[in-house]
C-alpha cells in the first residue's frame, strides 16, 4: 500500500509534538485532504486532540504492545491509499521501554511502519548549539528515517540566520519554526496534557496553531516528505475467526463522559469483532444503565476531578453497585477502579461515596504511585488461559488501600514483580489499562461472559447464539 504518512517526533518531552501534530491535521483537513492520526505508546489524551481536530478516533500504536507485525497490522488497518497518517511520537525519539530499550519507541514505531520522521526541536534558549545536538540524533539514525527538522519556539530574525548554517552541516531539510507565542501553550494535569474538554478554547487554540504553522512552515515540503514515503505490504486483516453478524451481540455498558474517557480506539473495536455491541452512558449525567446491557466497562479518565458529581448520583451508584453484585461481568481500569470504592479522597481532603462495590477507600498520594509499562497473569485464570499474559500500562496519583492480588504484574525491563487487581469470575477490577491487542483471549473472555450473563438473566437481547 501506498500511504502517504509522517511521524513527528521530537528531541524530549515538552518539545512541542502536539501543538505541530494537531496544526498540521488542521491544515491538511482545511485543504481539503483525508487525514488520519495515530499516537505512539499508552498515551490517551493526545488521541483526544487528534480527534478534537479531525472528528473521528484517533488510534495508539505501540510495538511493546503488539510486536513488529501486528502493530503494522494495526497501522494498516481501515487505511486506504487516500490518506495522509500523521503519527504523534512519545518522549524523545529514541525514548522506549524503560526510557533505554528500542521496543516501544517512537523510532521503533516509524521504522516498522517505514515512516519519515520530521524531528521538532525546543530552541529555546539555544543558538548554535541546536546543531550538535540534532546532528547527535541524526548520527543515531541507522535507517535514516528522519527527514526534516522544524524548530519550536525561536525568533523568526534568528531562524533566517541558522537555517541555511543547519542544513549546511547537517545535511537535513528545515521545514521551518513557530515562535514562541502564550496562545499556543497547554495547559498540564498531573497525567500530562489538560482534556481538550477541559482548555474552554480548542477551536482558538486550533485556529491560532493552523495560521501560526501555515505561516512559518513549509507545508509543501511535509506534504513531499510524506509522498515519498515507501510503500508497505500488507492490507484491511480478515475478521477474526468466530465472529457473528446475524443477530445483536451481548450490550457491553461502556462508561464515557468527562470523567471516563480513557479508552484505547482498538480495544472497543475488539470487543465489536468478537460479538459484542458497545453502548455508551454517563456515570455523571444518566441515572441508570443502558437498557438490556449484559457487561460493563469502566475505563480511566479523571473521576477524582469529578467525585462530588458521580458522588452525588445516587441512582446510578445505586444501579452499578446492584448489577456488578448480581455477577453483571465488570471490567474496571484505574479511574474506573477508582469509582468502584467506598469512597473517595481528593487532592484537598474532601471526601466523597463513591459506588461501594471494593470496601476500601483511595486517596490522592501525592506523587505518582506506579508509573510504566506491566505484564499481568492471572493467579487463577477468570478472564486469561493459564500461564497467559496481558500487556498494560500505569500511571496515577491515586492510590487504593486494598490494589488486590489477584494477578501478578511483572514490570518488563526489570523483571520486579508485584500482585494487583481484583479478580473473580465475573470481575477485573484494577489499576492497569489493558491493551486488548496484546491477548485476544481476555476479549474473547468478557464478551463469553457477558453473552452467559444474558442467557442466565433473559436480558432483552436474549437470543443470539454463542460463537465460542
Amino acid at each position: 500500500m501506498k500511504l502517504k504518512r509522517v511521524m513527528i517526533a521530537a528531541l524530549g518531552s515538552g518539545s512541542g509534538k502536539t501543538t505541530i501534530t494537531c496544526a498540521l491535521l488542521q491544515t491538511l483537513k482545511t485543504l481539503g485532504l483525508q487525514a488520519a492520526a495515530c499516537k505512539c505508546g499508552p498515551d490517551y489524551i493526545d488521541p483526544l486532540f487528534h480527534e478534537k481536530v479531525l472528528g473521528v478516533p484517533s488510534k495508539n500504536l505501540d510495538t511493546f504492545f503488539t510486536g513488529e507485525a501486528e502493530t503494522r497490522e494495526l497501522f494498516l488497518r481501515d487505511r486506504t491509499e487516500r490518506d495522509f497518517v500523521v503519527l504523534e511520537g512519545v518522549m524523545g525519539l529514541y525514548d522506549g521501554l524503560g526510557g533505554i530499550c528500542r521496543e516501544g519507541s517512537s523510532y521503533h514505531l516509524a521504522s516498522v511502519t517505514r515512516t519519515p520522521i520530521i524531528l521538532v526541536a525546543d530552541a529555546k534558549g539555544m543558538g548554535r548549539s541546536v546543531i550538535p545536538l540534532i546532528a547527535g540524533f541524526l548520527a543515531y539514525d541507522r535507517e535514516h528515517l528522519i527527514k526534516g527538522v522544524i524548530l519550536n519556539r525561536m525568533r523568526g530574525s534568528f531562524y533566517e540566520v541558522i537555517r541555511p548554517i543547519m542544513e549546511k552541516e547537517l545535511g537535513i531539510r528545515v521545514l521551518g519554526y513557530l515562535e514562541e507565542d502564550e496562545r499556543l501553550r497547554l495547559e498540564s494535569r498531573h497525567l500530562g496534557l489538560m482534556l481538550p474538554e477541559g482548555t474552554g478554547r480548542v477551536r482558538e487554540w486550533l485556529e491560532t496553531a493552523e495560521e501560526a504553522f501555515r505561516r512559518t512552515v513549509s507545508v509543501r515540503e511535509i506534504l513531499e516528505i510524506a509522498q515519498q514515503a515507501e510503500e508497505l505490504q500488507g492490507g484491511i486483516p480478515p475478521a477474526r475467526a468466530g465472529r457473528c453478524t446475524k443477530e445483536r451481540g451481548p450490550v457491553i455498558a461502556v462508561a464515557r463522559d468527562e470523567a471516563f474517557c480513557f479508552y484505547y480506539e482498538d480495544n472497543l473495536r475488539m470487543l465489536r469483532e468478537y460479538g459484542a455491541e458497545t453502548v455508551f452512558f454517563s456515570p455523571l449525567c444518566d441515572k441508570g444503565l443502558p437498557e438490556g446491557c449484559c457487561g460493563l466497562l469502566l475505563g480511566g479518565g479523571y473521576p477524582e476531578v469529578y467525585a462530588k458529581e458521580l458522588g452525588a448520583n445516587d441512582a446510578m451508584l445505586h444501579e452499578i453497585r446492584g448489577a456488578v453484585a448480581g455477577g453483571m461481568p465488570t471490567v474496571a481500569e484505574c479511574g474506573g477502579f477508582l469509582y468502584l470504592h467506598s469512597s473517595l479522597i481528593d487532592k484537598e481532603g474532601n471526601r466523597y461515596p463513591m459506588a461501594g462495590v471494593i470496601p476500601a477507600l483511595c486517596r490522592y498520594a501525592g506523587r505518582s504511585v506506579r508509573f510504566g509499562y506491566v505484564e499481568l497473569e492471572e493467579k487463577t485464570g477468570f478472564f486469561l488461559p493459564a500461564g497467559e499474559r496481558i500487556k498494560g500500562h500505569e500511571f496515577h496519583y491515586f492510590d487504593s488501600s486494598d490494589n488486590g492480588c489477584g494477578c501478578v504484574a511483572v514490570k518488563p525491563a526489570s523483571g520486579r514483580q508485584y500482585s494487583c487487581v481484583m479478580t473473580g469470575e465475573s470481575f477485573w477490577m484494577g489499576f492497569p489499562h489493558l491493551y486488548y491487542p496484546s491477548n485476544p483471549s481476555f476479549v474473547k473472555s468478557f464478551v463469553r461472559k457477558a453473552e452467559k450473563y444474558r442467557e442466565r438473566t433473559g436480558a432483552a437481547n436474549a437470543g443470539f447464539p454463542s460463537f465460542f
